[in-house]
């Protein structure tokens, strides 16, 4: 199997464990909402999913961040990951905290189940903005 096709199913599965359908339609949207640049096109975001074309190291960031996994994994794949001593991205949650907890009953959750979650903390970060900039 190609770099490409390899990527699109990487990507695939990102979008279904992170509750979104792997349609163009909706991987159009919901990229073209949380990138800063100009807005990516259907016939984008379609090649992605087929095979046919990986995107640059700006949009793989962004779909990382979004789809909460490490940019290289879905960049690579689990043997190029593993093959790279980096260390684990800080999350700035501590083990004791509330935040830890919630993060791991997310985790357990069905697809869509954390999807609608996912959707009520966008509602309130959009509404409260955080107050550092980040």
């Amino acid at each position: 199997m190609n770099e490409k096709i390899m990527f699109a199913e990487r990507l695939k599965s990102a979008l279904e464990a992170a509750g979104y359908e792997a349609r163009p339609s909706v991987l159009e949207r919901e990229f073209n909402l949380r990138y800063w640049g100009k807005p990516i096109t259907f016939q984008a975001v379609r090649r992605w999913l087929r095979g046919d074309s990986i995107p640059s190291q700006d949009k793989l960031q962004v779909l990382a961040r979004w789809l909460l996994v490490d940019p290289h994994q879905l960049r690579y794949g689990d043997s190029a990951y593993n093959s790279v001593s980096e260390p684990t991205p800080n999350w700035e949650v501590s083990s004791s905290s509330d935040e830890w907890q919630v993060l791991l009953l997310y985790r357990g959750l069905p697809a869509a189940q954390k999807k609608v979650v996912r959707d009520i903390i966008e509602t309130f970060a959009k509404a409260h903005p955080p107050k550092d900039g980040r």
